[in-house]
């Protein structure tokens, strides 16, 4: 067991009180207390290295660094070195994953070969309240088929009153229009309120109905176990600049069931999915490369998978998801042991009734239906600004979070670099923000 007090890892760069306004603390070289890993994780000493070795043999061998490179890893065939870990930490075999590309432009790929329609099996099944990008995703593949989205996507909704959703409801609505459902696309975890949904029963009942299923990984790799193939998952897509601390808006990711790597071909083929052997001979007809690296369309950037690449070197040397995963839970149960002996807390089943400032938390308190993440709500939620007054006031003191509309702040403490003293000092700093409210 790893000692709380100490990073997991040493590698990483948390930015300073001075450089990020926390203009209420004395100490203005120290590290600022950084709890915003869950959107966008912190820079590190590896990664840094890695881009030096590019720019190096960027400079040294320029063009010639696409098949002769100084420290044997070719640009061609870069992403071979990032399919190991990624496989590692989402359950997968290598050719099951591939590096490329971002997020919604994966989710676009992945709808475009697993999202099949007919008239009677139409319905696109996901969390409400998904992440924007995800709901103009399927508003818009559904509009791509013919279909009237109104229609189309159906979204579950959490019962009156409450934030997270139940999965005997999950299960409800699939048992009730399986049928008629062609895909059931869910977040690994939800955005919002950091709830992690049950892949594997979502995904086995969802297959047993006939329908295909896929998820939206953004906030689940790198935070939480994942068993991809085992559970049957069809296809799957991340970003890697949260947990996996990749650089801001860093390569993405897509994994593809080795069930369909023959039966699936690419539909929207680019060079880069070509088999490597015969891709710069030119050839005008596509060979797609095996398994979901055929998936691939341009040339990736190489400084970007350098940046994951030394991230994803930490986690290998701090234990992976083993490690990682029982240093978190530890970490945000203890958060949150310490957010409800704050005197401005309030249980969730109070919410209503607050009339003062306080604050409750929407996440999950079941450890295995969360990540790292904690999301605050702020009472009352008829103040609309004053979630806002708060997140400003924590900025003061040198807590980072992020905000999200309607009043909550998510703080999420990354095993990997968090340690309690970030937690005490977040606790320590709400109330004294808490207190001029």
């Amino acid at each position: 067991m790893s000692d709380l007090y100490t990073p997991l890892s040493s590698e990483y760069l948390v930015p300073k009180n001075k450089d990020i306004g926390a203009t209420l603390r004395e100490d203005q070289d120290e590290p600022c207390t950084y709890l915003c890993g869950n959107s966008l994780g912190l820079a590190s000493h590896r990664s840094n290295a890695r881009v030096q070795d590019e720019m190096s043999a960027w400079t040294t061998r320029g063009v010639v660094g696409h098949f002769h490179h100084p420290l044997q890893r070719p640009w061609t065939a870069y992403q071979n070195n990032l399919h190991p870990f990624l496989a590692e930490l989402v359950g997968a075999s290598e050719s099951e994953v591939a590096c490329m590309s971002t997020l919604t432009t994966n989710l676009h790929l992945m709808m475009k070969s697993f999202y099949k329609p007919t008239q009677t099996r139409f319905k696109i099944l996901c969390e409400a309240r998904a992440f924007p990008s995800d709901q103009y995703a399927f508003a818009s593949q559904a509009k791509a088929h013919g279909f009237n989205p109104a229609d189309a996507v159906l979204e579950v909704w959490p019962r009156e009153g409450e934030y997270t959703l139940r999965e005997e409801d999950i299960l409800g609505i699939l048992e009730k229009e399986g049928s008629k459902i062609a895909l059931v696309l869910f977040s690994g975890i939800q955005y919002y309120t950091g709830q992690h949904f049950p892949m594997q029963t979502i995904t086995r009942r969802a297959k047993e109905l006939g329908g295909m299923c896929g998820w939206d990984l953004a906030h689940a790799v790198g935070n939480v176990p994942l068993s991809l193939h085992d559970w049957n998952v069809d296809f799957a897509v991340f970003c890697t600049y949260k947990y996996l601390n990749s650089s801001p808006g860093g390569i993405g990711g897509l994994f593809i069931h080795s069930k369909w790597h023959e039966e699936e071909k690419p539909r929207l083929a680019g060079w880069w999915g070509h088999e490597l052997a015969t891709r710069f001979d030119m050839p005008s007809d596509f060979r797609p490369s095996p398994g979901a690296s055929g998936f691939q369309q341009s040339t990736p950037c190489i400084l970007a998978m350098a940046c994951l690449l030394g991230s994803l070197e930490t986690f290998k040397e701090a234990g992976m998801i083993p490690a990682i995963r029982e240093r978190s839970l530890q970490l945000t149960g203890n958060f949150e042991t310490l957010l409800k002996k704050s005197k401005f807390f309030v249980p969730f089943s109070e919410a209503t009734k607050v009339t003062k400032p306080s604050f409750t938390i929407i996440t999950p308190e079941d450890p295995a239906s969360r990540g790292a993440q904690l999301s605050l709500l702020f009472l009352p939620t008829s103040d609309t600004q004053l979630m806002q007054r708060v997140f400003d006031g924590l900025v003061t003191y040198g807590v980072i979070g992020d905000e999200r509309e309607p009043g909550v702040i998510r703080l999420a403490p990354a095993p990997l670099y968090n340690t309690m003293h970030d937690v005490e000092n977040a606790v320590k700093y709400l109330d004294l923000v808490m207190e001029t409210m």
